[in-house]
């Protein structure tokens, strides 16, 4: 297969395991500036776990690095990544890249914030067909936990044992009020989706009771 080619696999691998380039990080930190060069830099408490080499144009991030594959002999790459850049309404642009991966004989040009070493070369997660692990879980536990991010965000603990922090300083009532109403909405959608999908374990008076059917 020529060009960018992933092979797309069979099972979903992991974006939490794959190392990334997220291109919003990368602007924040001046690497797409046109003629910005260096070495990009993965790491795990404290440890280097791996490194890229990298060039930018006005439309293209380069990277050069080494590979191995299935524990094969280490290969040189350079990869041209196409950048492009969309209006943002408030004003200025923002960066995204586009891959360039090529799997099935078909060439993805998808617009996207973030690329995976999720084989030869980096492409985005369609391609290398890469899950989150959030996508795995059940959805009563995805609420449950934007719920207590919402907690913390405020300033409390996380889960329904505790209460919902008070206002931080300098916070807007109606944001305030609004954070409060996602929080408890969550909960109470975590609370319906987790009995229901046990509601075969209740008996018909508990179904009676939660759900007003026996």
């Amino acid at each position: 297969m020529g060009g960018y080619g992933s092979g797309r696999t069979g099972y979903k691998q992991k974006a939490e395991h794959i190392k990334s380039l997220d291109v919003n990080r990368l602007h924040r930190e001046g690497c797409l500036r046109p003629g910005r060069r260096g070495h990009w830099i993965w790491s795990r408490d404290g440890t280097e776990t791996g490194r890229v080499g990298y060039h930018t144009t006005e439309r293209h991030f380069v990277l050069d690095y080494k590979v191995r594959v299935y524990g094969g002999d280490w290969e040189t790459i350079t990869q041209s990544i196409p950048l492009t850049y969309a209006d943002c309404h408030y004003g200025g642009t923002r960066p995204y890249f586009r891959c360039n991966g090529i799997v099935r004989r078909r060439h993805c040009t998808r617009r996207v914030g973030k690329v995976f070493a999720g084989g030869r070369y980096f492409l985005c997660r369609h391609c290398y067909n890469v899950a989150y692990s959030s996508q795995s879980e059940p959805r009563y536990d995805r609420m449950l936990r934007r719920a207590n991010k919402l907690r913390t965000a405020l300033g409390g603990e996380p889960g329904t044992a505790h209460w919902i922090a008070p206002k931080p300083k300098g916070m807007w009532q109606r944001t305030y009020q609004r954070k409060r109403f996602e929080i408890e909405w969550c909960e109470s959608k975590a609370d319906q989706l987790f009995l229901s999908k046990f509601a075969h374990l209740l008996s018909a008076e508990e179904r009676e009771m939660f759900f007003g059917q026996r």
